[in-house]
């Protein structure tokens, strides 16, 4: 899903709402690559003044993956202590879920767990590996069409012109 940024929005939506009468709002949405849903959902928002301050609750709390070490281990060692259903009501608190806490505690119990630098490095090979692959994929992919295409030309041209006579 791509995200759009303030400015763009409402450009958007002074641009549809200037548009002139042979234009349709689905050719403006196309001009501008985007749905035509969401230009009409902009819209909407702009009429009830919603587009220019969005409500951002979702923005400002922290997801999960972006908690560093050291909070993890606080809420690790905040529920220890705690009942499911004291868990929950901490979770809901700090926009967790109770699995997130039980899989940081393996995490750190765990003996096996690879330093953070080395399978940045495992990461960054396995990204390349990835790229190399992807590229040699698409290049095999190429030459597959083409093989397709030459066939597929080569029988329509026997079609038409019918077999070589052989002398």
């Amino acid at each position: 899903m791509a995200i759009y940024s303030q400015e763009f929005k409402v450009q958007s939506v002074e641009k549809a709402l200037s548009k002139r009468d042979e234009q349709t709002l689905n050719d403006i949405a196309d001009d501008l690559r985007i749905g035509y849903s969401t230009l009409q959902r902009w819209i909407r928002l702009a009429k009830e003044n919603k587009l220019e301050n969005p409500e951002t609750n979702m923005s400002t709390e922290k997801s999960p993956q972006s908690w560093t070490k050291a909070q993890r281990l606080e809420a690790v060692m905040d529920c220890h202590s705690l009942n499911d259903e004291q868990l929950s009501s901490y979770c809901r608190e700090n926009g967790i879920y109770p699995h997130h806490v039980k899989e940081w505690k393996l995490d750190f119990l765990s003996e096996n767990q690879v330093s953070g630098s080395a399978s940045r490095q495992d990461q960054k090979k396995l990204k390349q590996e990835n790229k190399r692959l992807q590229k040699e994929l698409n290049r095999k992919d190429r030459a597959l069409a083409e093989t397709a295409a030459l066939l597929v030309l080569s029988k329509k041209c026997q079609a038409i012109w019918g077999e070589k006579e052989v002398d």
